[in-house]
């Protein structure tokens, strides 16, 4: 066997000649372009032999039950309660290829298993030492009630009982592309990627976190991935003592593609991004990588792409330094490429350091470049109040910059910005902010107690646009927040910021599109019902089974589901509601038919003037709720991107806008739940916009 200190050496030799993402990981150039053929992701697994399935099921059952008394055990103690789910992930990484015939090692399931029962037995005597060591955490994410994995590597001076107030630096690494990453592959076998700047797995940092996400599975970090990492950043800055001014936002490969989206949609997040690779935008990407021309795709989908174009909002990198890094001969640096030239048009200093001859890996020397230039912006850490920002946005699902909150658009989709800067005196006193908008209705200035930078009591001078406006006072505690809307071609201030209270309007959180339905918690709603029309029905329920099995893998968990005759009135107060069926066959759509912008019986669709045949057409949307309209509706899908997208990260994004009326005569395939027969966005009110006269309903937008 070789020792430690001799298999270290052989891995440091043989690391740079290979390639971070492994050959399952790719997406396969053309192969992968046949809608017809497409081969299943996640990989369906080989069958156990019965000795290890045996041993297996036993000790999973043997950990449920155990988990099951902890939970009774704990229920009276919420700090130990808590830490469950560092027990849980153990046991889903076992449950999950086990019940759905994914890839399985029998020996990580045994050390899976026997992880799970130490983590437990210590939990039930009320230690938890595992927190103060590097390993697979856990955390209750609000989307779906499920327990998700994340990786935390801790720093060698971290010493939880020494409450000395130090605040540590933080890395938020995304891993690459691996089509095997199921949840015991994650928490059993350590990512070798975290730390790169000695080139060694498994090193263990002097002084800095590396929070390592799984963003569950393989979707790039979009969706449900993206509020993964969300949520474990809060979990950790919960429980540990991070410097919320030193968090760097980095990745490689799709890790690079979720760094650069991390970059742009949250920047305000971070002191420093350095995506490696990746993708940053769709269509030019899938032409050069995938050999895949998306230019003739519908224009709804051209339109969404601007939800995860990073090219289009690069602009916001402007509040954060950015340093790409990309082989020379990488395929992958194109996503660097395509932002350097939209960084250019924009005037922001967007850098890049090229790994010389090099594929798509780090290449060292390049890489202790990178490390000493992101360690030096480190060092200064992010400024929590800038003097000066731009914020560009196309959707108020990503409304936010530091000091700067948008609260309404003038149309969805079309490019929104609201650059601003603190003004100040003849004595160089900050008294005020000037604004310059551009598709903006609305908007708010708030900055959290003592980080004001005007005088308490001091009334800054607000200029929006061409009307100066003088703001409330600034409180005591040096907090101040207010608020703006536009009317016409002049702003006033209002008292409260702009939201659906005073009637229906998209806000942020609920501006669609359909997909932005499963960015929070969601409960999906089964009919009990008769159809009005069986052949609708069957879809109905053929596409509901879908959104079930496809949420749990693609997004790595069981969904929430209810029949229609089980839903409570708490259901309806707390989730978004994902209803399939019709008024016939579903209770809670009958309840809120009538509220809706469309119409919908036995014999008829109707959109607005336009009268579609009921007998063989399903309408498909996402609304505010009737029945609570501070969460969505959505009407019979799911997430809209299907099997085909799942080959490639970059065609993961929205396939369907607002609203579509689907013909169950097309049969539903991989790219597709049936024919298009009429589509469109939503008005910012939530009305049904006039026919565009090309056979959809809505707008079109330039790109």
């Amino acid at each position: 066997m070789l020792n430690r200190t001799l298999l270290r050496r052989l891995v440091r030799s043989l690391l740079p000649l290979v390639c971070f993402t492994p050959a399952h990981a790719l997406a396969d150039g053309t192969r992968d372009n046949l809608p017809d053929a497409v081969r299943p992701i996640p990989p369906i697994g080989k069958e156990l032999a019965p000795a290890d399935a045996d041993v297996i099921k036993t000790g999973l059952e043997a950990l449920g039950a155990r988990i099951d008394a902890l939970r009774e055990q704990l229920k009276d103690k919420p700090p130990l309660l808590a830490q469950l789910p560092d027990v849980r992930i153990y046991y889903n990484a076992v449950r999950y290829p086990l019940v759905y015939h994914e890839t399985i090692d029998p020996a990580d399931a045994r050390q899976a298993l026997a992880d799970g029962m130490e983590r437990a037995r210590l939990l039930a005597s009320g230690q938890t030492p595992w927190t103060s060591t590097s390993g697979p955490r856990g955390y209750l994410s609000r989307i779906d009630g499920s327990v998700q994995p994340y990786r935390l590597t801790i720093p060698s001076e971290y010493v939880p009982a020494k409450a000395d107030g130090r605040r540590f630096r933080l890395d938020f690494w995304g891993h690459g592309r691996d089509e095997l990453l199921t949840e015991l592959r994650f928490v059993i076998r350590p990512d070798p990627l975290p730390d790169l700047s000695a080139l060694e797995p498994y090193h263990q940092p002097k002084d800095k976190f590396i929070l390592s996400l799984y963003g569950r599975y393989i979707n790039a970090f979009k969706f449900a991935g993206e509020i993964d990492g969300l949520e474990a950043l809060d979990a950790v800055c919960h429980s540990y003592p991070i410097d919320e001014n030193r968090i760097l936002d980095i990745g490689f490969s799709m890790g690079g593609a979720g760094a650069w989206e991390y970059a742009v949609h949250y920047t305000d997040l971070f002191a420093a991004a350095t995506p490696g690779a990746g993708f940053s935008e769709t269509p030019e990407f899938l032409k050069t990588f995938q050999k895949e021309d998306v230019s003739n795709s519908p224009w709804y989908e051209q339109t969404l792409y601007h939800l995860y174009d990073c090219t289009d909002i690069v602009a916001n990198l402007s509040n954060l330094p950015t340093i790409a890094y990309a082989g020379e001969i990488d395929p992958q640096k194109q996503a660097s490429d395509a932002m350097l030239r939209a960084a250019a048009l924009e005037h922001v200093d967007l850098q890049r350091i090229v790994g010389p001859k090099t594929a798509h890996r780090y290449e060292p020397a390049a890489k202790r470049e990178l490390d000493r230039r992101i360690d030096e912006i480190l060092s200064k850490g992010r400024n929590p109040v800038p003097p000066r920002l731009r914020f560009t946005t196309y959707t108020l699902r990503y409304n936010r910059m530091y000091w700067i909150t948008v609260d309404g658009l003038e149309h969805h989709w079309r490019r929104a910005r609201a650059d601003g800067s603190i003004t100040h005196d003849a004595q160089r006193a900050a008294n005020g902010i000037a604004l310059q908008t551009e598709n903006v209705t609305a908007l708010t200035l708030s900055f959290p107690a003592g980080r004001c930078p005007f005088e308490p009591g001091r009334r800054p001078i607000v200029q929006v646009d061409q009307t100066k406006l003088t703001a409330p006072p600034v409180a005591d505690d040096r907090s101040w927040t207010a608020h703006f809307v536009r009317s016409g071609d002049a702003w006033k201030t209002i008292d409260v910021p702009l939201d659906g209270s005073g009637g229906l309007r998209k806000i942020h959180g609920l501006q669609g599109p359909i997909d932005d339905g499963f960015m929070d918690r969601f409960l999906i709603v089964r009919p009990t019902g008769k159809a009005f029309n069986a052949k609708c029905g069957e879809w109905e329920q053929a596409e509901c089974d879908h959104a079930i099995e496809h949420w749990r893998k693609q997004f790595r968990a069981e969904a929430p589901v209810k029949d229609d005759t089980q839903v409570t009135g708490a259901d309806i107060a707390n989730s978004n509601l994902v209803c399939f069926g019709d008024p016939s066959s579903n209770r809670l759509i009958a309840r809120i038919i009538g509220k809706l912008p469309i119409a919908w019986d036995a014999s008829s669709i109707r959109l607005g003037a336009r009268t579609i045949p009921a007998a063989t057409h399903v309408p498909i949307l996402i609304y505010p709720n009737p029945l609570h309209p501070v969460h969505y509706l959505v009407l019979n899908s799911g997430f809209t991107y299907r099997e085909y997208d799942y080959l490639n990260n970059a065609r993961q994004t929205p396939k369907l806008p607002d609203y579509s009326v689907i013909d169950v005569d097309v049969p539903p395939t991989s790219r597709s739940p049936g024919g298009v027969t009429a589509t469109g966005f939503f008005g910012e009110d939530w009305s049904l916009l006039p026919d565009d006269g090309v056979g959809a309903v809505g707008w079109h937008s330039e790109r």
